[in-house]
């Protein structure tokens, strides 16, 4: 997703730890503008990815 999602109009509630992400700012907040989670058929947290992390450069 790098590249397809920008800051400019960030979702709220969203609670993000990751603090190496280009998306992640001051407060635990996910400021990307969409979220891609992965993990079809998961049946628990460990089964799912945060598609849209990008790393800070």
């Amino acid at each position: 997703m790098q590249g397809r999602v920008d800051k400019s109009n960030p979702i709220g509630r969203v609670k993000c730890v990751v603090n190496t992400c280009q998306y992640y700012e001051n407060g635990d907040r996910c400021v990307a503008s969409a979220i891609e989670i992965q993990g079809l058929n998961a049946r628990n947290t460990d089964n799912t990815d945060c598609a849209t992390f990008s790393p800070r450069h």
